[in-house]
């Protein structure tokens, strides 16, 4: 929604499209969480692919709005490689895997605002 917001205090044309059916095959409880680390991985390639065109136009507003970007993406990947991470030592066993779904649930989100 932040770059809706933005694309429409920019007076940018905005269309949606449909998109396709991701394709993974998950084997194990394992495969969701690295298909998911990648899928971040993949997110933040595209946020640096569009602040390295506003950076060779000196597009310097639209920089400062995909700072955030970039910050919550090294968040985003952190948390998933610490997840595959946490799920590697405690996956196998029901108390460990007990406390890290009770973990996971106590997480709180907070949404971001676009203030520029």
């Amino acid at each position: 929604m932040l770059f809706y917001q933005y694309m429409q205090d920019n007076s940018e044309k905005i269309t949606f499209e449909a998109i396709d059916k991701p394709e993974c095959n998950l084997t194990d409880n394992m495969a969701p969480l690295k298909a998911a680390l990648q899928h971040e991985k993949y997110v933040t390639s595209l946020i640096n692919d569009i602040y390295s065109a506003a950076n060779d136009v000196k597009d310097f507003r639209t920089m400062q709005l995909l700072d955030w970007f970039v910050k919550e993406q090294g968040e985003e990947e952190k948390n998933a490689s610490d997840l595959i991470t946490k799920m590697e030592l405690f996956g196998s066993d029901s108390k460990g895997l007990y406390m890290l779904n009770s973990e996971m649930g106590a997480r709180t989100y907070s949404a971001p605002s676009l203030v520029l």
